[in-house]
C-alpha cells in the first residue's frame, strides 16, 4: 500500500506542490493510501454560498428556493456537480471557491491511519469538499432550500482531516445540518465578551440563528445583541426565537443604511463585534461600517471578497480587526451540537427546516 501525506499532497495533479485545497484537479481514486479513510458518502451538504452561486450561474439568476421541486432545473444542477467532480476530482466551485461537508459510513481505514475510527463508523467531514477526493455515481434527491444533496459515491479523509461521529440523540440529518456551519457558533462564542455589543449579518439564516444564540449567552444581560436578517421573514423566525435583543431586516449590500441603522441602535456607539453569516456577495462595507474602531468582523460567509473587506477598510478610515471565516475553531463541533440540546426551539425550527 502507498504511503500518503497527513496533508494530501500525494493526491494533487495540478499544479504541483501545492496543498489539495487550491489545487485545481486532484486525483479521486478511490484506492486508499495507508493513512487515509474511504467514506461511503449518503449526503453532500454544499456550503450555502457555492450552492446559491452555482443556481444562479445555470438557473438564469433564480435562487435555490426557486428551482424547488422543478425537475428541469434540478437536472442542470445536478450536471453542473458532476461536472465539477469530473474536472476537479472534488466538488469545488469553479466562481466561489468554496465546497461544503458530508456524512457517510467508514468502509475502510489504512493501516497507517492515527485516530480513533473503524469500519462502520457513521460520521461528517468537517473539512471543505473543496479538498476532499470525491467520487459520485448517482445523485438520488437534491433539496435545494436546504442545500443537501443525497448521493451514491465515495470519498476520502486525509489522516490532517477532521470530523464528528454523528450522535446518537438526534437525526442524522439534523445533525449535519449543524455541523454544517459549526464554525460559526464556536468563533462567535470565543469572540464575544461580557457586555459586547454584537451584530450578527444574516441573523435569520442558519448559521446566524446559532451566532444569536451564543452571542447573547456570552453577551450576557450586560451586553446587546442585534439580529440584521434579510427579510421580514427571517426577521420574524429570529424574533419568535428570543435569540436577540433588537432585530431588523435590510438589505445588507446598503452599507450606509446598515451604518444608520446601527448608529439608531446602539446611540451612535457602533459594534464591539459585527458576525457576518450572508451568501450574497459585496456585504463586506455594511460589516465594516457597523463595527467601532478596533473591534472585530468576522467573515463566515465565503461570498466575502476579501480584498473588497480590505481596500474598502482603508478606504474609509476604519480601523478594525477583520477575521477570515475559518471553519474550524477547538470543540466547534461539540459547541454546535450543544446549542441544539439546550435550546428546544432552536432545535426544532432545525428539524423542521434543515433535517
Amino acid at each position: 500500500m502507498k504511503k500518503g501525506n497527513p496533508f494530501g499532497t500525494h493526491r494533487v495533479i495540478e499544479p504541483k506542490g501545492i496543498l489539495p485545497q487550491p489545487a485545481d484537479k486532484i486525483d479521486n481514486t478511490m484506492e486508499i493510501y495507508d493513512n487515509e479513510v474511504l467514506i461511503d458518502v449518503i449526503t453532500l451538504n454544499i456550503d450555502s454560498a457555492s450552492f446559491t452561486e452555482i443556481v444562479r450561474r445555470v438557473c438564469d439568476g433564480k435562487k435555490p428556493v426557486d428551482i424547488d421541486g422543478d425537475e428541469a432545473e434540478m437536472a442542470k444542477v445536478k450536471a453542473k456537480m458532476l461536472e465539477i467532480v469530473e474536472n476537479a476530482g472534488k466538488h469545488k466551485n469553479p466562481w466561489t471557491g468554496s465546497g461544503g461537508m458530508l456524512i457517510g459510513t467508514v468502509k475502510e481505514v489504512g493501516p497507517a491511519y492515527v485516530g480513533d475510527l473503524k469500519v462502520g463508523d457513521k460520521i461528517a467531514t468537517l473539512v471543505s469538499l473543496s479538498l476532499t477526493p470525491l467520487v459520485i455515481e448517482e445523485i438520488h434527491e437534491m433539496r435545494p432550500a436546504i442545500d443537501q444533496v443525497d448521493i451514491t459515491g465515495q470519498a476520502i479523509l486525509f489522516q490532517s482531516g477532521i470530523y464528528a461521529k454523528l450522535p446518537d440523540d438526534m437525526p442524522e440529518g439534523l445533525a449535519l445540518s449543524a455541523l454544517d456551519v459549526a464554525g460559526a457558533p464556536a468563533q462567535a462564542a470565543k469572540l464575544t465578551r461580557p457586555g459586547d455589543t454584537v451584530l450578527v449579518i444574516g441573523g435569520g439564516g442558519k448559521s446566524g440563528l446559532l451566532c444569536l444564540y451564543e452571542a447573547k449567552k456570552m453577551a450576557g444581560v450586560t451586553g446587546k445583541v442585534i439580529c440584521a436578517a434579510g427579510s421580514q421573514k427571517s426577521e420574524d423566525r429570529a424574533r419568535k426565537l428570543d435569540l436577540a435583543d433588537e432585530y431588523f431586516h435590510m438589505d445588507a449590500t446598503d452599507a450606509v443604511g446598515m451604518y444608520e441603522k446601527i448608529m439608531e441602535l446602539t446611540d451612535g456607539q457602533l459594534c464591539d463585534v459585527v458576525i457576518n453569516c450572508v451568501s450574497i456577495e459585496n456585504t463586506e462595507m455594511g460589516s465594516i461600517l457597523t463595527c467601532k474602531d478596533d473591534g472585530v468582523v468576522y467573515f463566515f460567509s465565503m461570498a466575502t471578497s476579501f480584498t473588497k473587506a480590505a481596500l474598502g477598510a482603508e478606504g474609509v478610515g476604519k480601523d478594525v480587526n477583520m477575521m477570515i471565516g475559518n471553519g474550524y475553531t477547538k470543540g466547534h463541533a461539540e459547541i454546535t451540537l450543544q446549542v441544539l440540546r439546550e435550546h428546544q426551539g432552536l432545535r426544532d425550527l432545525f428539524a423542521e427546516m434543515y433535517a
